[in-house]
């Protein structure tokens, strides 16, 4: 372009600014950056924690039992977590051989299922009184609605008993008597 321009006797065009201006910019900025990335985690994130956390604290907090849980937060690397949580599904299979787990379908269709229907102002419906008990022991067989009053009933829970009726009241339904515990709601 510069011979023809020659050539044709006309002016070299000033240079462009514009690339050296850029490259000024990204090495201002660059300080900005690097301590963006130093700044602590979010509040959410740091509660959250690894997907490891969240698994054990959210997604089977209600169904890992105490020696699991000590186990679980014993091991320390990721490859041993991920076949911690391998083994506890499968020893919930009752299908063991087949494709598909049904425990851990049903237990993600209820958590689910929980945050779609008994979500409370600012709280996820997993963590609700009646998230809690859906996702522990699965629908009612008998479900009554009374106003600020709702009655569950099961024919049975394993470790309960027969004919357990859980109660939950006000205006976020919160349990009113613990059936683990037949007395009041801790």
């Amino acid at each position: 372009m510069n011979r023809f321009r020659r050539l044709l006797n006309q002016p070299e065009p000033p240079r462009a600014a514009a690339p050296l201006l850029f490259s000024v910019a990204v090495l201002l900025c660059l300080p900005f950056f690097f301590t963006a990335a130093q700044q602590p985690k979010s509040e959410t994130q740091a509660k959250r924690g690894t997907p490891y956390q969240k698994w054990l604290n959210e997604d089977v907090v209600y169904i890992i039992n105490d020696r699991e849980r000590a186990a679980f937060k014993g091991l320390a690397t990721d490859e041993e977590r991920e076949h911690f949580i391998e083994q506890f599904w499968l020893r919930r299979d009752p299908t063991p051989g087949t494709p598909e787990n049904e425990f851990k379908q049903e237990h993600y269709r209820r958590i689910a299922y929980a945050n779609e229907h008994f979500p409370a102002p600012g709280i996820a419906g997993w963590k609700t009184d009646r998230g809690r008990i859906y996702i522990t022991y699965g629908p009612p067989d008998e479900l009554e609605n009374h106003p600020g009053l709702q009655s569950w009933r099961y024919r049975y829970i394993e470790g309960i008993g027969k004919d357990v009726i859980i109660e939950f009241a006000g205006p976020e339904y919160r349990m009113t008597m613990d059936p683990a515990g037949k007395g009041p709601r801790k």
